[in-house]
């Protein structure tokens, strides 16, 4: 069924009829819709939405995360003829998945930036359509943290990275990918008792009472601890999850700004994202996805494989109801 599919299927982003369902379309034509979802605005069918969000004028390294959403698109075609690893269900077909294309913003007009992000995602969330982001630079995280905690109230956040982008910036009118969580703590948007940062290896002395599994840790101690230790952290809390690329080591993500050795191969993040099934993830990005320095695609092929972990663990807890097939 899968080869005569793939005779006749092409250009998905654009002519599938439903929201549902796999797509066997050659991987190597078409239009790149993530996972070959529809391109479409209107959300009324949707439970969840992919968004892309190509900014990455916030950056304290190497420039290029704004062509992460297209690369992250592209190499997400390898998956959707078959059911997410591992899971046990098939996000792809029991939800209704869209991919809401890229925000449109101005490029020159970097301070109204934010503004026009939180907007965005306010807009899906007010659809009652849950949102996966792909990144851009982690800057976006914030704005899209005060669209969330404005719906659920103040969050736990699981975030995978080797920065804690925790450092003190009392200057809110900046943009700044090192300081967004320092700012949403300070803002009320997430309790850092309640939260947890995973795969850290750069020092930071003020953490602001983030709980922290660093990379030596995760090492010693193995995903699936990890994992169960973040469980138990964010327990009955609504959680954003963001997963910052450079959480893996450059020796599986090497297409990053802010590179540091010594983290996560890609095994290990994807055993400890499958065994955080069961948190509340009300919504998630994967971002730091630089194409100009990603030499053989492997950090997209990560990333992708990041938000398609990441539509499973939204779906995990919802399996059978609104959503269900």
């Amino acid at each position: 069924m899968a080869l005569e599919d793939a005779k006749s299927q092409i250009d998905h982003a654009f002519t599938r009829a439903e929201l549902k369902g796999p797509s066997f379309e050659n991987v190597f034509g078409g239009a790149a819709s993530f996972l070959r979802r529809r391109y479409t605005k209107d959300l009324a069918a949707a439970d969840i939405a992919v968004t892309g969000v190509p900014f990455d004028q916030a950056v304290t390294n190497r420039t290029g995360t704004r062509f992460g959403p297209r690369a992250i698109r592209e190499a997400s075609l390898l998956q959707p003829c078959d059911a997410p690893y591992g899971w046990g269900f098939d996000v792809l077909s029991e939800f209704a998945i869209a991919d809401y294309g890229d925000l449109a913003f101005d490029y020159a007009n970097v301070p109204a930036f934010p503004a026009t992000l939180e907007a965005h995602v306010s807009g899906i969330l007010a659809t009652d359509t849950a949102v996966v982001t792909l990144g851009g630079d982690h800057s976006i995280t914030l704005p899209i943290l005060k669209a969330h905690a404005a719906k659920y109230g103040p969050l736990s956040v699981i975030q995978f990275d080797a920065h804690t982008d925790t450092w003190a910036d009392d200057d809110f009118g900046r943009i700044d990918h090192g300081t967004f969580l320092y700012k949403a703590v300070k803002l009320g948007l997430v309790d850092p008792a309640r939260s947890v940062q995973i795969g850290i290896r750069t020092d930071n002395p003020d953490t602001l009472g983030f709980n922290i599994i660093d990379a030596r840790t995760l090492h010693r101690i193995g995903p699936e601890a990890a994992a169960a230790r973040a469980r138990e952290i964010v327990r009955g809390h609504p959680v954003y999850l963001t997963f910052d690329i450079d959480a893996l080591d450059p020796a599986f993500a090497p297409g990053t700004g802010t590179p540091v050795w010594g983290g996560l191969t890609s095994h290990q993040a994807a055993v400890c994202l499958r065994e955080l099934a069961g948190i509340n993830m009300v919504g998630g990005d994967v971002v730091e996805v630089s194409p100009p320095f990603d030499t053989t695609g492997a950090t997209a092929i990560a990333g992708a494989h990041v938000a398609t972990e990441l539509l499973c663990l939204w779906g995990w807890t919802r399996r059978g109801t609104t959503g269900a097939a």
